[in-house]
């Protein structure tokens, strides 16, 4: 709010009459509290909403090898042309479309707790290939997976399937 002193004109002697100034006091007080509700809600809206995040677990050296039986390990191949197979150990991978995965590691890891998923995905496939499975691995929640290239040895397994 803004407020205006208005005052009488004193006078100065022989008739003339000097103009007194007008002040002019201007209230702050509005502005200062808009300043704070929108401080306020800039520091409560910045604090709630957490960046989401993917937590990695990486080997300490490339020398570690980690052993796991065949029956507890999943592997899942993507083809360059977006194609993905599974097979549990050392069995003969199967075609099996993504909207039907889903429900597969569902079943699998229901059946078999220490089960670990292998995802292979080729270096000529798209990156939206690999984010597709790793979207449908935290859907079904699977959390003990690991990423590896598709080696020449995988793309004869896939050849061999189809």
């Amino acid at each position: 709010m803004a407020a205006v002193e208005t005052g009488q004109p004193r006078s100065h002697g022989k008739g003339k009459k000097k103009k007194r100034r007008i002040g002019v006091r201007i209230d702050f007080t509005p502005m200062v509290d808009v300043a704070f509700l929108l401080l306020t809600f800039f520091v409560y809206t910045t604090t709630m909403s957490r960046p989401t995040t993917m937590e990695l677990n990486l080997p300490p050296d490339e020398k570690t090898k980690v052993e796991v039986a065949e029956s507890n390990l999943l592997t899942l191949r993507v083809a360059p042309d977006g194609t993905i197979y599974q097979s549990i150990g050392s069995d003969i991978p199967k075609k099996i479309d993504l909207k039907d995965l889903h429900q597969s590691l569902m079943d699998k890891n229901r059946s078999n707790p220490k089960l670990i998923t292998l995802v292979k995905v080729d270096r000529e496939g798209t990156y939206n290939m690999m984010v597709d499975l790793m979207d449908e691995l935290n859907l079904a929640n699977i959390t003990r997976f690991s990423i590896a290239p598709l080696v020449d040895a995988d793309k004869a397994l896939i050849k061999k399937a189809s």
